[in-house]
């Protein structure tokens, strides 16, 4: 059963449906949630222009492809919020590949703090042999290496980042691999700060914003678990430029940083950020180069965190959009990107143009 919030109301969709204008937009400035409160202001898809007769197919195709949440935000306020297959506001879902970012966040947020350098190599934090390779290579590594995958280190070996399983493959910043050794970066910032890596995220960035959520650890993988709006407040410090309201909490020049093509190898890729609008790109288990952008129909300035099995976070500075989808996989078992990113992007096209 499908439950969602319709920002609109029929006696002005009838008035109004024949008599288009250019959308209101009164506000100059981003507007935010309450830290401590579910109240969350709302945008009407009327005064926006949107065509209001594409939302019901955009809805309908989310339920169909497996979807258990969606929202969407404009300028900060919500426009559409809608649970579905018997997911509720209050329901967690892990974020997969997503929750990377979440990282990268907490790295420019520690790098500020001046408990690290991202130029600084790896065992300048953990120590030496962290890995299973000699020690002029493992020096090579440095911690922007980890937050752009080019660590050099063999991603065809299972997922485990124990010293025995991280082995040479090609020197650092060479060559680009989706690997699960990022996650060191976790561990990089739990030994800088003394502290852990839970205690350092909750303080320096979820309870900054309001978010719900917490760590799990899943095998090899730490996944972060969040309710859908948790992950919407995210995407709005991110499209504020790292500032909620009045407070800088993750420096813009960070951000810049993280969101810019990252190396000369995959220039769809950031820190851990999946960008698009790129010449060319590269994906998860594969050296091959595709040529055009990483998501066509989407706007080419799109900013993503993609997580396994169709886990979306898309912000579009040049709409003003934040969107959000959880749910299990649109079709079949993916890394990050598949094809419902541009299917999904066809709809919301047909909805916002």
């Amino acid at each position: 059963m499908r439950k969602f919030i319709l920002l609109t109301t029929l006696i002005l969709f009838f008035n109004c449906a024949n008599d288009k204008e250019e959308p209101i937009d009164n506000e100059t400035s981003i507007y935010f949630p309450e830290i401590n409160s579910d109240i969350w202001e709302t945008e009407d898809i009327i005064n926006l222009n949107w065509n209001q007769d594409q939302l019901e197919p955009l809805l309908n195709f989310l339920e169909e492809q497996n979807t258990k949440s969606f929202i969407v935000l404009y300028n900060g306020k919500i426009v559409i919020e809608s649970y579905l297959n018997n997911h509720t506001n209050s329901s967690l879902w892990y974020w997969a590949s997503a929750g990377k970012t979440l990282t990268t966040a907490i790295t420019g947020i520690a790098q500020k703090d001046g408990f690290i350098n991202i130029d600084d190599k790896v065992s300048d934090y953990i120590g030496t042999g962290w890995t299973n390779t000699t020690l002029e290579q493992e020096n090579l590594i440095t911690c922007k290496n980890l937050l752009s995958m080019t660590s050099g280190l063999n991603d065809n070996e299972g997922d485990s980042v124990s010293s025995s399983n991280l082995n040479y493959t090609a020197n650092a910043g060479s060559r680009w691999a989706y690997h699960n050794v990022y996650k060191k970066m976790q561990d990089i910032i739990a030994e800088a700060t003394n502290t852990s890596w839970d205690t350092y995220f909750n303080t320096s960035l979820k309870d900054k914003i309001g978010m719900s959520g917490n760590w799990n650890q899943l095998g090899d993988f730490n996944l972060f678990w969040s309710n859908t709006r948790s992950m919407a407040r995210f995407g709005l410090l991110m499209s504020a430029k790292g500032k909620w309201e009045n407070t800088q909490i993750i420096p813009e020049d960070f951000i810049s940083e993280a969101t810019t093509t990252s190396q000369d190898i995959n220039l769809s890729y950031g820190y851990l950020w999946w960008l698009n609008g790129k010449p060319s790109y590269h994906l998860p288990n594969s050296q091959d180069e595709f040529s055009g952008s990483l998501i066509p129909n989407a706007p080419d300035d799109m900013i993503a965190a993609l997580g396994a099995n169709d886990q979306k976070l898309y912000i579009v500075p040049s709409k003003k959009l934040v969107i959000v989808r959880m749910g299990q996989a649109a079709d079949e078992e993916n890394f990050a990107l598949s094809s419902f990113d541009e299917e999904l992007w066809g709809k919301i096209n047909n909805l916002i143009d």
